[in-house]
């Protein structure tokens, strides 16, 4: 796998996922989106999840994110360039899919073991595609 960086499109596996979206058809992104979650997140924990079907997720999962209240555009050369649909109906795949990559046996979390910085990225990502209020507001205390 190479590496450049510590964000979800900053790897080879995660370039070339974002490519063949670009190249699909346009209503068939989201099928795409939605079946690289579910290979991570169908990956029991008694199963050993490959690197490169993590990067894929974690990819993945920001694109859905990016459209999720308070998430953050992904802004970067090696993210998909043609439009996509919306994805946030994959909000609870991705999150399944991104608590699938932080949990042993993941090969993506033995490559990354003590990276903070990565870490971080992923638990970003997690923490804008939990369920909030229907409008994007924090709720009231």
């Amino acid at each position: 796998m190479g590496t450049w960086d510590t964000g979800p499109f900053d790897n080879d596996t995660a370039a070339d996922f974002s490519g063949d979206l670009d190249d699909a058809p346009e209503g068939a992104r989201a099928a795409m989106v939605r079946a690289v979650l579910l290979r991570a997140a169908g990956t029991g924990a008694a199963g050993h999840l490959d690197a490169d079907v993590a990067c894929e997720a974690v990819a993945a999962a920001a694109l859905v994110a990016a459209q999720c209240p308070r998430g953050e555009p992904v802004d970067t050369p090696y993210a998909p360039g043609e439009p996509l649909p919306d994805l946030t109906g994959l909000r609870a795949v991705a999150a399944e899919a991104l608590g699938r990559v932080v949990t042993e046996p993941s090969e993506l979390l033995e490559l990354w073991e003590g990276d903070r910085a990565w870490l971080s990225v992923v638990r970003g990502l997690q923490d804008v595609l939990q369920p909030g209020p229907a409008d994007g507001r924090p709720a009231l205390k």
